[in-house]
Protein backbone atom coordinates (compact mmCIF):
# COMPACT_ATOMS: atom_id res chain seq x y z
CA UNK A 1 0.00 0.00 0.00
CA UNK A 2 1.70 2.76 -1.51
CA UNK A 3 1.52 6.31 1.02
CA UNK A 4 1.08 9.62 -0.38
CA UNK A 5 1.08 11.66 2.91
CA UNK A 6 2.18 11.43 6.59
CA UNK A 7 -1.54 11.19 7.10
CA UNK A 8 -2.32 7.57 6.01
CA UNK A 9 0.17 6.97 9.68
CA UNK A 10 -1.88 5.92 12.98
CA UNK A 11 -1.22 8.24 15.69
CA UNK A 12 1.40 6.83 18.10
CA UNK A 13 2.77 8.87 20.62
CA UNK A 14 5.82 6.07 21.24
CA UNK A 15 6.79 6.49 17.21
CA UNK A 16 7.77 9.10 14.95
CA UNK A 17 5.07 9.34 12.08
CA UNK A 18 8.23 11.17 9.67
CA UNK A 19 9.92 7.91 10.69
CA UNK A 20 7.41 5.61 9.58
CA UNK A 21 6.30 7.35 6.02
CA UNK A 22 9.96 7.76 5.32
CA UNK A 23 10.51 4.25 5.52
CA UNK A 24 7.42 3.18 4.38
CA UNK A 25 7.96 4.71 0.77
CA UNK A 26 11.85 2.61 0.94
CA UNK A 27 10.51 -0.56 1.20
CA UNK A 28 6.68 -0.15 0.40
CA UNK A 29 4.65 -1.60 2.65
CA UNK A 30 2.70 0.99 5.71
CA UNK A 31 2.63 -1.81 8.14
CA UNK A 32 5.76 -3.61 7.86
CA UNK A 33 7.11 0.27 8.23
CA UNK A 34 5.39 0.40 11.58
CA UNK A 35 6.81 -2.63 13.13
CA UNK A 36 10.16 -1.88 11.95
CA UNK A 37 10.13 1.73 13.45
CA UNK A 38 8.47 0.75 16.51
CA UNK A 39 11.36 -1.85 17.03
CA UNK A 40 14.23 0.48 15.82
CA UNK A 41 12.79 3.06 18.48
CA UNK A 42 12.77 0.52 21.23
CA UNK A 43 16.70 -0.66 20.44
CA UNK A 44 17.92 3.38 19.97
CA UNK A 45 15.92 3.86 23.41
CA UNK A 46 18.32 1.13 25.14
CA UNK A 47 20.81 2.21 23.26
CA UNK A 48 20.91 5.34 24.79
CA UNK A 49 19.72 3.92 28.30
CA UNK A 50 22.94 1.99 28.22
CA UNK A 51 25.28 5.06 26.94
CA UNK A 52 27.57 4.46 23.90
CA UNK A 53 30.23 6.50 26.00
CA UNK A 54 32.73 3.40 27.79
CA UNK A 55 32.70 1.74 24.75
CA UNK A 56 33.79 4.93 23.21
CA UNK A 57 36.14 5.61 25.03
CA UNK A 58 38.00 2.33 25.72
CA UNK A 59 38.00 1.68 21.15
CA UNK A 60 39.43 5.67 20.73
CA UNK A 61 42.23 4.31 23.74
CA UNK A 62 42.77 1.30 21.44
CA UNK A 63 42.54 2.57 18.42
CA UNK A 64 46.04 4.84 18.42
CA UNK A 65 48.97 2.69 17.00
CA UNK A 66 51.39 3.05 19.52
CA UNK A 67 48.59 2.25 22.28
CA UNK A 68 47.84 -0.97 20.13
CA UNK A 69 51.13 -1.81 20.47
CA UNK A 70 51.60 -1.22 24.41
CA UNK A 71 48.55 -3.85 24.80
CA UNK A 72 50.04 -6.54 22.66
CA UNK A 73 53.59 -5.89 24.41
CA UNK A 74 51.39 -6.11 27.97
CA UNK A 75 49.88 -9.35 26.51
CA UNK A 76 53.22 -11.28 27.47
CA UNK A 77 52.87 -9.89 31.25
CA UNK A 78 53.69 -6.98 33.49
CA UNK A 79 56.31 -4.69 32.36
CA UNK A 80 58.00 -1.35 33.57
CA UNK A 81 57.56 2.19 32.03
CA UNK A 82 61.62 2.09 31.07
CA UNK A 83 60.66 -0.96 28.88
CA UNK A 84 57.90 -0.11 27.40
CA UNK A 85 59.70 2.94 26.20
CA UNK A 86 62.86 0.51 25.28
CA UNK A 87 60.61 -1.65 23.33
CA UNK A 88 58.91 1.63 21.66
CA UNK A 89 61.96 3.70 20.97
CA UNK A 90 59.94 6.52 22.77
CA UNK A 91 61.11 9.28 25.01
CA UNK A 92 59.18 8.72 28.98
CA UNK A 93 56.81 11.62 28.56
CA UNK A 94 55.22 9.92 25.68
CA UNK A 95 55.00 6.15 26.67
CA UNK A 96 53.65 7.61 29.91
CA UNK A 97 51.00 9.65 28.36
CA UNK A 98 50.03 6.46 26.08
CA UNK A 99 49.47 4.67 29.73
CA UNK A 100 47.43 6.97 30.96
CA UNK A 101 45.17 6.80 28.04
CA UNK A 102 45.07 3.21 28.59
CA UNK A 103 44.90 3.36 32.16
CA UNK A 104 41.77 5.71 32.31
CA UNK A 105 39.71 3.74 29.44
CA UNK A 106 40.34 0.93 31.77
CA UNK A 107 42.80 -1.08 29.60
CA UNK A 108 45.78 -1.12 31.88
CA UNK A 109 46.51 -1.54 35.53
CA UNK A 110 49.28 0.10 37.18
CA UNK A 111 51.37 -1.02 39.85
CA UNK A 112 53.89 1.15 41.84
CA UNK A 113 56.92 0.08 43.35
CA UNK A 114 58.90 3.04 44.96
CA UNK A 115 59.71 4.88 42.07
CA UNK A 116 59.05 2.22 39.43
CA UNK A 117 55.60 1.71 37.50
CA UNK A 118 54.29 -1.37 36.21
CA UNK A 119 51.98 -2.00 33.82
CA UNK A 120 49.79 -5.42 32.99
CA UNK A 121 46.79 -5.62 31.57
CA UNK A 122 43.46 -4.84 33.24
CA UNK A 123 41.32 -8.05 32.46
CA UNK A 124 42.05 -11.09 29.96
CA UNK A 125 39.19 -9.61 27.59
CA UNK A 126 41.69 -6.72 26.42
CA UNK A 127 43.53 -9.80 25.00
CA UNK A 128 40.31 -11.31 23.28
CA UNK A 129 39.65 -7.65 22.08
CA UNK A 130 42.82 -7.47 20.40
CA UNK A 131 42.35 -10.76 18.91
CA UNK A 132 38.69 -10.31 17.81
CA UNK A 133 39.94 -6.99 15.72
CA UNK A 134 42.76 -9.30 13.96
CA UNK A 135 40.57 -11.99 13.09
CA UNK A 136 37.66 -9.25 11.92
CA UNK A 137 40.57 -7.81 9.38
CA UNK A 138 41.99 -11.02 8.40
CA UNK A 139 38.24 -11.73 7.07
CA UNK A 140 38.54 -8.76 4.82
Amino acid sequence: MPITSPNQIYEDSEIDEEAICSLARLIGDVDKARARTRKLASLMKNIEMEGPEGEVEIFKAAADPCRLRILKLLKEGELCVCEIMTALKKPQSSTSHHLSILREAGLVKERRDGKWSYYRLADGAVVEMVKQARALKKKQ
